[in-house]
């Protein structure tokens, strides 16, 4: 019964120290930005390698975490910033999004394959519904400020421009969600 207890405890200080490693992750990511209209972070490689290691669990806990730090006031989102303007800001979708690429990345990891191709899929699924999210939020929030805004235009700005670097994301991601899988 003690040998349970132990690996028990043991079990949920990796889960732990592994969720504070990856919101820190994810909080580098984001500081590593191309400034454009959404900008250019590396966030979407820390959500996608976060869910395909940790899967559903681990990584809803690991992103939350982050984006409560960056609700409250903690500058980990892109170019350092923080608050809820952040989030109930026209680029706030893509970050809650965020939460639904982990939920699918992860349920892909825990419940069908950690197989590469079905790793791979999940991603440019999640992706694809972060987009999704994304766009109509970002459409109502620009259409409140500043007018309305086609779906064009926000595909214009918001999506198209990011379909290829989140693409390379995703094979990386993959490459080292097998890579480091053993460790986790």
């Amino acid at each position: 019964m003690s040998e349970n207890i132990n690996k028990n405890n043991r079990n949920r200080t990796l889960s732990i120290a592994l969720c504070g490693l990856f919101v820190a992750l994810l909080a580098i990511c984001s500081w590593i930005s191309i400034p454009l209209t959404v900008p250019v972070t590396m966030q979407t490689f820390a959500v996608f390698l976060c869910a395909g290691l940790l899967g559903t669990k681990r990584s809803v806990a690991s992103i939350g975490c982050w984006i409560l730090m960056g609700f409250i006031g903690v500058p980990v989102f892109a170019g350092f910033q923080g608050g809820p303007a952040v989030i109930i800001g026209p680029l706030g979708g893509y970050i809650v999004g965020f939460i639904v690429t982990a939920i699918i990345v992860g349920v892909a990891s825990d419940k069908i394959s950690r197989k590469p191709v079905v790793l791979g899929v999940a991603m440019f699924i999640g992706l694809v519904i972060c987009y999704a999210i994304g766009t109509v939020w970002f459409m109502y929030f620009y259409t409140k400020a500043s007018g309305p805004i086609g779906l064009g235009a926000t595909l214009g700005m918001c999506v198209f421009p990011f379909v290829i670097p989140d693409c390379v994301k995703i094979v990386i991601a993959v490459i080292l969600t097998k890579r480091l899988e053993r460790f986790v």
